[in-house]
């Protein structure tokens, strides 16, 4: 019987045989290929994908389990034309005498194996499959780059291997080794660096750069596997960094594979061999954006050159933001092509290309982001916030300061939206002393003032006081009336977080006078919020309420959604102050709902450990759910690396310490567990999905039975009792589904995620 190629390690492709590896990552794969081979309709399919993703080693590892199921087995060679390729050991041989058919003897159907059907086999390839797939006891498997175009051909895409998501926790804290592990593509890694090294373990201390490494090069299998390899000469950290500057320097594939294995350079010049000029010039263009960009942002038709860089894989879809394809250039492809630009000397050219596109993005987007388009702008600003980055880099590499400083002053209310505060602060530094004297004073003065406002985000009011101060100096000098009026309201809101709410009032006094007699909406508007949290905490609610009133009205009438949100905030504590757990309620569900709308990562926390607070307080049946938003909360003001004021420190400790005694320890930590790997809008879903406080119960009802109805009390007294559905169903002469939508209610009502859950929360009312 004539067989395939033998597989070569996990995911690539040897042409000589071999010792079989376990296929890492491929089981859903691997078993949709079976399913579609063993189908006696299926005539033709075509396993898909980039060069390096394993396209070969499935489709010899799925022939090895189930060739003997067909009469014969037969490989191609579709370079050659469709040459009969010679034996190769390893497949099953069918019997001698026909058995029944199926998977437990041959069906009298022939499989035909095209390996391989790119650049010059491809067209000879399409013409074999087409010309097999017409006789209805055969059935071709092929594999290729992109799609063969024959008629009745079914795909099989094969995507790269997961990798790790995004961490959560902590900026600079060590990663999960076991939640690392998870991802695909760092199970491979780690078995092929046990082969180069048996004593490599995944740990605390290089998870994260083996993390960094598989997410770098795409879970791409080949390039997963050399750079596991070079492990003997590299610890994980300073292979991590080498990669950082190009992918392309991995090599050392077996000598037995083809040269397109033995190197990604030889794998990225292979993968781009037959494009036409125009392709081409289009990759090089686009090899310089950083991964997420938008067809838009980049300045791109629906031209038909994309379309076939999507099809060869050149071109990869790595998300959607509101109804836009986000693009990247895959590595090694990406290091490949800006090599190439760099040797033709035109990388320069293209990088300040693509510089000038993000600087116009954003300074088109400022009037916007104040107004009507903020929600969609600050999405697709931070869609693109890492090709910002990079054009900032590129200006600073070109000493053009006064755009950089432009370009960094239009990201404050993106770059704070982002949670991006430390990067924000480090550029306004950096850009500062990089201008030096040459910088005009008045752009030093507004870097200034937004350095300050970072350092408020950051927890660090006298810094900030300090940085506002600093900037009102230099504008004193410029007679900027407008900004300095600006500048004088975030001092003022500074000050309050410092501690001083007199010296607070006087300058918040003076800077909303000004604005408003400028006209400046916005800016007044944030004044008079300010201004009413001043006179808040000195205990003038009457006035605050007045000015606060003033303040959300106009916010909702030029509909900037992020200062309503803060106003609102405001709002609540002034209800909560005043015995209205009801106003408090909404105003804050109204606010999380609109930070959850742009994707706020700064403001957030604040606003969901607030809601939980009133959570307890209102409702104390939702301990759980506090739980988890007090962890959302905690997890993500941890990734911005803010710090927590001191009396919200005080005020989560003794909540945290509250919850813990209330529940047990172990249904606190599962619910805490829940909450640190709560994404953003998976935090937002679970506090608005919260219950409205109820009127005060009667006296005598337990506290947690409070939000239920008297069946749904029922339903829950006999969960507890660990009854089924149809046992409670029995017991109180209902449906089995009515029993069902009650326990949904009573889960949801009570905060639960579990039936047990619901029993630890019953036990608690006695």
């Amino acid at each position: 019987m004539n067989a395939r190629r033998a597989p070569g390690a996990g995911g690539t492709t040897a042409v000589s045989p071999g010792p079989v590896t376990e296929l890492v990552g491929r089981e859903l794969e691997a078993a949709a290929l079976r399913e579609r081979l063993r189908d006696p309709s299926v005539r033709l399919v075509t396993v898909t994908g980039r060069a390096g993703v394993g396209k070969s080693r499935l489709a010899v590892e799925v022939v090895r389990e189930i060739g003997g199921e067909f009469a014969r087995v037969t490989a191609l060679d579709p370079a050659a034309g469709g040459t009969e390729l010679p034996d190769l050991p390893g497949l099953p041989e069918p019997p001698e005498a026909p058995g029944p058919s199926g998977p437990s003897g041959p069906s009298g159907r022939m499989l035909v194996v095209l390996d391989g059907c790119d650049h010059e086999a491809r067209p000879a390839a399409a013409t074999a499959a087409e010309a097999l797939s017409a006789d209805p006891r055969v059935v071709v498997l092929a594999t290729a780059v992109e799609p063969l175009g024959v008629y009745g051909e079914q795909l099989l895409p094969l995507a790269p291997l997961p990798v790790p998501g995004p961490r959560r926790g902590p900026a600079g804290g060590a990663a999960d080794p076991h939640e690392v592990r998870q991802a695909a593509s760092v199970a491979l890694f780690v078995r092929r660096a046990r082969d180069a090294d048996p004593s490599f373990a995944l740990t605390e201390e290089n998870a994260g750069a083996v993390a960094e490494i598989c997410t770098r090069l795409g879970g791409l299998p080949l390039a997963v596997e050399l750079a596991a390899r070079r492990l003997r000469l590299f610890p994980p950290h300073l292979l991590a960094a080498r990669l950082r500057g190009r992918t392309t320097i991995l090599a050392g594939g077996p000598a037995n594979a083809p040269e397109r294995h033995r190197s990604l350079a030889a794998l990225a010049e292979w993968s781009c061999r037959g494009l036409d000029d125009g392709a081409r010039a289009l990759l090089g263009r686009l090899s310089v954006y950083e991964p997420g960009f938008g067809l838009s942002a980049a300045g791109l038709s629906a031209e038909a050159a994309v379309e076939t860089l999507l099809d060869r894989g050149l071109l990869a879809v790595v998300g959607e933001e509101q109804g836009e394809l986000r693009l990247a250039v895959p590595e090694p492809v990406r290091s490949h092509c800006r090599a190439e630009l760099a040797d033709s000397g035109r990388e320069g050219a293209v990088l300040d290309a693509h510089a000038e596109r993000y600087r116009l993005l954003v300074t088109t987007s400022l009037p916007g982001l104040r107004g009507t388009g903020q929600e969609r702008l600050l999405r697709e600003l931070a869609a693109e916030g890492a090709n910002v980055s990079g054009a900032l880099r590129r200006l600073r590499e070109r000493d053009d300061s006064e755009t950089a400083a432009a370009l960094v002053l239009g990201c404050r209310l993106p770059w704070l939206a982002q949670g991006r505060l430390r990067e924000g602060l480090q550029w306004c530094d950096e850009t500062v002393e990089a201008g030096g004297a040459a910088l005009p004073e008045a752009v030093r003065a507004r870097l200034a003032d937004m350095s300050g406002v970072f350092a408020l985000a950051l927890g660090d009011p006298q810094e900030a006081v300090r940085r506002h101060r600093h900037a009102l100096a230099l504008g004193k000098s410029v007679g900027d009336r407008r900004q300095n009026a600006l500048a004088s309201a975030r001092l003022g809101a500074a000050l309050l977080r410092a501690g001083d709410p007199a010296g607070a009032r006087a300058v918040l006094v003076t800077a909303l006078n000004a604005l408003e007699s400028m006209g400046v909406t916005g800016g007044a508007a944030e004044a008079a919020g300010s201004l009413a949290a001043v006179l808040r905490a000195e205990g003038d609610r009457r006035k605050a309420q007045e000015l606060l009133d003033r303040s959300v009205e106009t916010f909702r009438r030029i509909r900037d959604g992020r200062g309503l949100a803060g106003a609102l905030r405001t709002e609540a504590a002034l209800a909560l102050e005043g015995d209205e757990p009801d106003r408090a309620d909404r105003a804050l569900r109204e606010s999380v709902r609109l930070y959850g709308a742009f994707g706020e990562r700064t403001e957030l926390p604040g606003a969901l450990e607030e809601f939980s607070l009133l959570l307890l307080r209102t409702a104390p049946a939702q301990r759980p759910r506090a739980v988890r938003l007090l962890a959302a909360a905690d997890t993500l003001r941890g990734e911005t690396g803010a710090e927590v004021p001191d009396e919200w420190r005080s005020a989560a400790e003794r909540a945290r310490t509250e919850l813990s005694a209330r529940l047990g320890w172990t249904d606190f930590a599962v619910a805490w567990a829940e909450g640190v790997r709560m994404p953003v809008p998976a935090a937002v879903a679970e506090a608005l999905s919260a219950p409205a406080p109820s009127r005060r119960a009667a006296a005598g009802t337990a506290p947690e039975a409070q939000s239920l109805t008297p069946r749904q009390v029922q339903v829950a007294l006999l969960v507890s009792e660990g009854m089924t559905n149809r046992q409670i169903a029995a017991k109180l002469d209902i449906s089995e589904w009515t029993v069902v939508n009650h326990v949904r209610h009573v889960m949801r009502r009570l905060g639960c995620s579990s039936r047990v859950q619901v029993a630890g929360a019953v036990g608690r009312w006695a």
